[in-house]
């Protein structure tokens, strides 16, 4: 059986992911931070571990991998996931918002990927992927932030791909489009027809979508890819 730990598992394309790899056979772990009642809930009809973590926190990750090292014999796959978006002009973002987006995206990658990468290594086997986003390839206008976290995790991925290659480890990107997750909440039914319409296969993404293509590139039949950023987008981005 193969083993996986997902950061932000708890809602959109995390659960999803979640959902998708235990209805598959794997093992599955998941963190989340503020919705305790959401994770158990999950876990209850997943049977996936649930772990609290604040993925900005170096204490927090290393608990948790601690703590996942007493249930799972070994990590055969890391997703990256947790983070959350931000919208405005620049010049309106204070310092501490930028720090935060950057802690919870970049630092949390860089945390859990430190935490787990060792045991890969040892065993010359494994995947970690990183949910980074279309702008993150493009950028994006009000998002300023957002597409430079995102394009810092690419970055990451494809360095990460180099240095840990010849031990056998995996690293890749999955750059969401337009997906129907809470993130969409600020959106008007207008603005969202407007993305449909602007999409070449005419709709908007969903989280199962973004979870099928993480299920491939973390299974063997993705062994000879890696460093690569895969785009679910619809061809909203081509």
């Amino acid at each position: 059986m193969d083993h996986i730990l997902i950061t932000g598992g708890s809602r959109g394309i995390g659960e999803a992911t979640v959902r998708l790899f235990a209805a598959r056979g794997w093992r599955v772990a998941f963190t989340y931070l503020n919705s305790r009642e959401r994770a158990e809930k999950i876990s209850r009809e997943t049977g996936a571990l649930a772990l609290p973590c604040d993925a900005r926190s170096e204490e927090d990750t290393l608990r948790m991998a601690a703590e996942l090292r007493r249930c799972f014999p070994r990590l055969d796959a890391l997703i990256c996931n947790a983070g959350t978006s931000y919208t405005g002009l620049l010049q309106d973002m204070t310092v501490n918002e930028w720090d935060d987006l950057f802690a919870l995206h970049v630092r949390g990658a860089f945390l859990a990927t430190r935490a787990f990468l060792p045991g890969m290594i040892s065993r010359q086997s494994g995947s970690i992927l990183y949910i980074s986003s279309m702008w993150g390839q493009v950028g994006a206008s009000c998002e300023a932030a957002y597409s430079a976290c995102k394009a810092a995790l690419i970055g990451l991925s494809k360095a990460m791909a180099k240095e840990a290659g010849p031990s056998g480890v995996r690293f890749n990107c999955i750059c969401p489009g337009v997906i129907q997750t809470d993130m969409l909440s600020g959106y008007s039914a207008g603005d969202l027809d407007a993305l449909r319409q602007d999409t070449p296969l005419g709709r908007l993404g969903s989280p199962e979508d973004v979870a099928r293509a993480a299920w491939f590139l973390c299974s063997r039949e993705a062994d000879f890819i890696t460093g690569q950023s895969l785009g679910v987008n619809g061809g909203l981005i081509i």
